[in-house]
């Protein structure tokens, strides 16, 4: 190759702009790996953590080998795109049939994060390589460095906000290896002059750009292919937003809900989870006006609140509006929900709940918080001491809000931590779990300033005569006056036990709620 030093020659352009491409392929690899390994396993930090600790690795283990690359430098950067292209393509595909397939999910995603990480490692010592021959090393590292950060810049960018919302990682994936080809492609015929087997590299390229391409066409029916082998149901329906992956599956009359493969509600029973959530709270405040909902975008407890006629509003936070659209418009949803998202006193703020409590300057009768379970420290925040300090200056002297709190006997420790954490806020704080026979032994937790307890025996005939004074209380399905005891009691094995609380500097809750998913795993 030539040894001209002259920087507008179009060829350093177009290895320039071949290093902000490979920059950007390469971050969007790692940002793939990682998203689909938390779907499947939960614990967004572990898997980040693993994935990009492993990463920089082997892309060290690729710096190093491409010291014994010495000679044919472009042709050997050609073939590398070529092969990443293949590699990064197929990922998705490979991890999705590793975890249906096999039981070796770990070993197969290290052996794809190596092979991705190794030849990402290769890219761009070679390119740099190839690029000194037009400009001086100073010179060429400056360039390379910055067109390579800008280039993780955009992916970063781009991922969350077009490419996960609108593509889903299986087609990502696919078009993140047709560009590393493209790439390949460019290169083969901007340099054609100086590639002597150019004729090879130009058909394999092409060869695999095609079925690159076939893949793109068909990741849909090959995504549903292995979303199908993950559900035991029929899946009726799914959506990839920008925050989570929807699924809806159906048996018999079963219907059931899925964000990123964890269960939220199952339709012969979400009454045995929404009656004691919402009536419990709502009965125990003095005031109905004015209801905050967090999360609950599938409408179901909203349905039970607009059972009270005196509720002038409610406020449902939901981060994904592709969530609260398909519970407002999808026939599934609606006839589940009895169409209470589109009730006129039902306003959805579709963003992060901490934000909207942390700007809110609204003041509410009763809080109800209806959100996933904290496996990852996004959810975490949520159920911290610094995020319920901020709900009981939005709470009414006089209201109450309640939390779901995961099983306290699949995840005793977690439960007991969001109840020991309301208690360094609130002065008054009350348990109570349900058997839900989809998920087991559920919890919630009752907080508020002024709840007027002067002894549990007679707080809970208190809760019975207010419910047997309802008139919608006999078309319960399951809340009934004499049930209410039950709901206080806890046996042995779910009873009390010590927990640290949970501060969003600490994060225990994460960590014990993950402990005890592995432990039943």
């Amino acid at each position: 190759m030539t040894s001209s030093r002259d920087n507008s020659r179009p060829d350093l352009r177009i290895l320039l702009a071949s290093v902000f491409i490979i920059a950007t392929c390469g971050i969007l690899y790692e940002l793939l790996l990682g998203s689909i390994s938390t779907y499947f396993l939960g614990s967004s930090i572990l898997q980040f953590s693993i994935t990009i600790g492993l990463f920089m690795f082997f892309m060290g283990v690729g710096s190093y080998l491409s010291r014994f690359i010495k000679e044919n430098l472009l042709e050997a950067f050609i073939y590398i795109e070529i092969i990443l292209s293949i590699v990064g393509g197929f990922s998705a595909l490979i991890l999705y049939a590793g975890f249906t397939l096999t039981e070796n999910y770990y070993l197969i995603v290290v052996f794809i994060i190596a092979l991705i990480g190794t030849f990402v490692g290769l890219e761009i010592p070679l390119i740099a390589r190839i690029i000194n021959q037009y400009s001086s090393i100073r010179e060429t590292m400056a360039n390379v460095l910055s067109f390579d950060y800008i280039g993780a810049l955009l992916a970063s960018l781009i991922f969350p906000l077009v490419l996960l919302p609108y593509y889903g990682v299986m087609k990502t994936a696919f078009i993140v290896g047709i560009i590393n080809c493209g790439v390949a492609i460019f290169n083969a015929i901007s340099f054609k002059h100086l590639i002597k087997k150019f004729q090879n590299i130009f058909i394999s390229s092409l060869v695999t750009i095609l079925i690159l391409l076939v893949g793109f066409i068909y990741s849909f029916r090959i995504n549903s292919f292995f979303e199908q082998l993950l559900y035991q149901d029929d899946i009726l329906l799914t959506r990839q937003s920008q925050y989570q992956r929807i699924i809806v599956t159906k048996w018999n009359q079963d219907f059931r809900l899925f964000l990123n493969g964890h269960l939220q509600f199952s339709s012969v029973d979400e009454y045995r989870y929404h009656e004691p959530f919402v009536h419990v709270p709502m009965l125990t405040a003095f005031n109905h006006e004015n209801i905050l909902v967090l999360g609950g975008g599938d409408g179901m407890a909203v349905r039970e609140i607009l059972k009270y006629p005196e509720v002038k509003k409610i406020d449902v936070v939901d981060l994904d509006p592709e969530m609260t659209k398909l519970a407002s418009e999808h026939f599934l949803f609606t006839n589940l929900n009895e169409n209470s998202l589109n009730n006129a006193k039902v306003k959805i703020h579709n963003e992060d709940a901490f934000n909207f409590i942390k700007k809110s300057s609204e003041i509410y009768s009763a809080i109800l918080i209806d959100l996933p379970d904290p496996n990852d420290t996004g959810l975490g925040k949520l159920y911290s001491k610094e995020f319920y300090q901020m709900l009981s200056k939005r709470l009414a002297l006089d209201g109450v809000m309640v939390t779901q709190a995961t099983s306290p006997y699949f995840a005793r420790n977690a439960f007991w931590c969001i109840v020991h954490t309301l208690q360094s806020v609130f002065p008054v704080v009350v348990p109570y779990t349900t058997y839900v026979p989809t998920f087991g032994q559920w919890g919630f937790v009752m907080a508020g300033n002024k709840i007027r307890i002067d002894s549990t025996d007679n707080y809970i005939k208190a809760l019975q005569t207010k419910l047997a004074e309802q008139k919608f209380h006999t078309g319960l399905k399951y809340v009934y006056p004499n049930l209410i005891p039950s709901l206080f009691i806890f046996d042995n094995d779910i009873n009390e036990i010590p927990t640290d609380t949970n501060t969003l500097n600490t994060q225990k809750l994460v960590n014990y709620y993950e402990t005890s998913a592995r432990e039943w795993q």
